[in-house]
């Protein structure tokens, strides 16, 4: 039986345990700032301006099958981008997109409603004359930004990225900073 830690990471806070930026007004926090289990490091990371779901583990064996594609573990994401979305434009996404390391699998992408999440600090910065859309995208790859590459790529700015979900966790209960441990039964091979 195998631990992890499910963690709502806030904006601004680097997946990593230690800040290797240089100059303390530079300084941005980092898990360490709010996770103290020795021993457990991320399976996946998200990028500074991205919040959400992010899982920790002190199994190797775990943190491999979360992070590797041959998996095909789904990734969850709520996704604001600037701009009005059409059908066409989330079928492009769905089918994959071509970015300079190559083309994207398939993905699960839906325009959705303003989902219930809480404020970002400091908050998006609004234009009154450029709407918005929110898409609920899942994807089994995890590439280098590879959600705001594909937006972009599409014509369609990433503004906020959410991770909501990995396979059956769910980032619910959880407040942006918090977080829970879980036990997980490993299956024999």
């Amino acid at each position: 039986m195998a631990e992890i830690i499910l963690f709502n990471k806030p904006y601004g806070v680097l997946c990593q345990f230690r800040n290797n930026q240089s100059g303390d007004e530079h300084k941005s926090e980092t898990l360490a700032d709010y996770i103290d289990h020795p021993g457990f490091y991320p399976a996946g990371r998200l990028d500074k301006d991205s919040e959400g779901l992010v899982i920790l583990t002190d199994d190797g064996a775990l943190q491999a099958r979360i992070t590797e594609p041959r998996h095909k573990l789904p990734k969850t994401y709520l996704v604001q981008v600037e701009g009005v979305m059409g059908q066409a434009d989330v079928d492009r996404l769905g089918q994959g997109v071509e970015l300079k390391d190559g083309l994207t699998r398939k993905a699960r992408v839906e325009i959705i409603e303003a989902p219930a999440l809480p404020p970002r600090i400091p908050p998006i910065r609004t234009r009154r004359d450029i709407p918005t859309s929110w898409l609920s995208m899942q994807l089994v790859e995890g590439r280098n930004r590879q959600v705001r590459r594909m937006t972009a790529a599409v014509g369609f700015p990433t503004l906020r990225l959410y991770r909501s979900a990995i396979g059956s966790w769910t980032i619910e209960g959880l407040g942006p900073g918090e977080s829970r441990v879980e036990r997980v039964h490993l299956p024999r091979r």
